[in-house]
């Protein structure tokens, strides 16, 4: 990539990183479901009237809807509502990479690389030492809650993912927009159920700055500017060289959760979040060296051939090897 299109990936991974303060920030004064109804609110209105509708069947704009982004941010933002740090809400959320390798495995009957395979393992393995740092925290077994619901939150995606991929191909803006219409209404609807009618109306009554200013990151930002440039770079240049860029956010965002809201995660979590990237990352990196090497060999293949001095070369081997 050009080293415009490599800051513009750097600069995703940033913003997704930093997502999760916006989240936190929003959640102090707001309740997790009306905050996710607010964000894909502001992430469909009004764009819905000027964005075309994707060529794709409404059947898989409402399974998007429901489990990349409505499914997925419900339990994050309650996870993090819960007492999930900021910064180890990106790492956990990782472990759809698991998840997208069972559910294609099964539902696509897409055989896993060797290279998957050892990445889910990985990944597992980091995911179980999060939640033992986790337990062995000040708030023992119950941390386990919003951890859970974080994991459930990345099973979300990892179905958005694989419904996603039998998609036909479409304007990548056009589907965030038009899925987020999906997100409103149900998530206003559980918390009416789980928060109450009463602290949904004082919600709404009582919208504070953080509130406004986490919709307006997480919507502007992280959706609609996040991914318009990151559906572009994947538009023009090969996924392999484009996706590695999103084992950036997890560090970005315990960097950044460290450095504003000052948390700092202990020695198991810290490894578990460390063994936890390096098993998605395997997967990914073995395909960019593969894919790297297929294009040597392509070129090499195409390169022409300098003419041969026959003469010289008879004179060369009748000479023997040199030394």
């Amino acid at each position: 990539m050009s080293v415009r299109h490599t800051l513009l990936a750097v600069l995703v991974a940033v913003i997704w990183g930093v997502n999760f303060l916006a989240i936190d920030l929003g959640l102090q004064d707001t309740p997790p479901l009306v905050l996710v109804a607010l964000r894909f609110a502001a992430v469909a209105v009004p764009l819905v009237f000027l964005v075309p509708r994707p060529a794709v069947p409404w059947r898989t704009i409402l399974a998007i809807g429901t489990f990349m982004s409505l499914g997925q941010f419900a339990f994050v933002f309650t996870a993090i509502h819960l007492g999930l740090p900021a910064g180890l809400a990106p790492v956990v959320l990782q472990s759809q990479m698991i998840f997208t390798i069972a559910i294609a495995a099964v539902a696509l009957r897409e055989r896993p690389t060797r290279a998957q395979v050892v990445g889910a393992a990985v990944g597992l393995g980091g995911l179980v030492l999060v939640g033992v740092g986790r337990v062995d925290g000040e708030a023992g077994l119950a941390s386990l809650v919003p951890l859970a619901l974080c994991v459930a939150g990345a099973l979300s995606w990892g179905i958005g993912n694989v419904v996603a991929r039998t998609a036909p191909p479409s304007n990548g803006l056009g589907l965030v927009v038009w899925s987020a219409l999906v997100v409103p209404v149900p998530a206003l609807a559980a918390s009416l159920v789980l928060d109450g009618p009463a602290v949904v109306g004082e919600a709404f009554a009582t919208l504070g700055w953080q509130t406004l200013v986490s919709v307006a990151f997480t919507a502007g930002a992280a959706s609609l500017v996040g991914y318009s440039i990151w559906n572009m770079l994947l538009g023009r240049h090969p996924a392999a060289d484009v996706v590695p860029y999103t084992l950036l956010v997890p560090p970005v965002g315990i960097t950044a959760a460290w450095l504003v809201l000052h948390e700092v995660p202990n020695a198991l979590e810290f490894v578990g979040s460390a063994v936890l990237v390096a098993g998605v990352a395997i997967p990914t990196l073995v395909q960019v060296v593969g894919r790297r090497r297929a294009r040597r060999r392509r070129a090499e293949a195409s390169a022409p051939t300098a003419p041969v001095d026959t003469a010289a070369a008879r004179a060369a081997a009748a000479s023997g090897p040199v030394g």
